[in-house]
């Protein structure tokens, strides 16, 4: 599959480079300015999970894209928790990759490395704590992904579609109200307790983080 890959993609026009495990991928990573990153779960040594946790570690923030043969929730779910930006289950077509691969590339690699504040939230990436103030909100790992979102975009309305794109896999939950129920927990959290309001509903648009952060 590796050199049917590299060869498609080098048709295409990508510059293609093969790390035959999960080691040398993360030597690869940490070496290399790559656009975006296919990784395989089932590599030999350490698997794709915990070789995309350490190019994470390692500062690196190619989007990456994971491919398995697991298809349950689980296995998605711990694929984006550990840090990829989608996730695709073979068998695939080359097509789909590719444009999910162009997707990536054209979104590029955020940092997240560094501490995010919007008035008195404050987000840390590398250890996935929250605060408001001094106290520490416990978050979920997909609250966490959705409110780092909001918090990047501080001040824009984002809609329904951009919150699945950039919070949720590809095709993720894409027809479901999971956006709805996750902003709706993020409230419980973030909100309520501290009598603020800082996510709002722009009707017929999407929904805005405040830029004061809800004061």
């Amino acid at each position: 599959m590796a050199a049917l890959l590299r060869r498609g993609l080098g048709e295409e026009g990508f510059a293609v480079d093969v790390a035959e495990d999960g080691e040398r991928a993360v030597g690869m990573a940490r070496t290399a300015d790559y656009d975006a990153v296919v990784l395989d779960v089932g590599l030999p040594g350490i698997d794709g999970f915990e070789t995309c946790r350490q190019i994470r570690r390692h500062g690196v923030w190619a989007p990456v894209l994971m491919l398995t043969a697991r298809s349950s929730l689980d296995d998605r779910v711990a694929g984006l928790d550990g840090g990829a930006d989608d996730y695709m289950v073979k068998p695939f077509a080359f097509a789909e990759l590719l444009a999910r691969l162009r997707a990536l590339v054209r979104r590029g690699g955020v940092d997240r490395s560094a501490v995010i504040e919007v008035g008195e939230l404050r987000l840390h990436p590398d250890t996935h704590q929250v605060w408001r103030g001094d106290t520490e909100i416990e978050l979920s790992a997909k609250e966490f992904r959705l409110l780092e979102t909001f918090m990047r975009h501080a001040g824009y309305v984002l809609s329904r579609t951009q919150l699945l794109e950039q919070a949720w896999a590809y095709d993720f939950a894409r027809r479901s109200n999971v956006v709805e129920v996750y902003i709706r927990y993020l409230r419980r959290k973030i909100d309520v307790p501290f009598d603020v309001v800082s996510i709002e509903t722009i009707r017929g648009a999407g929904y805005r983080l405040r830029k004061d952060g809800g004061g």
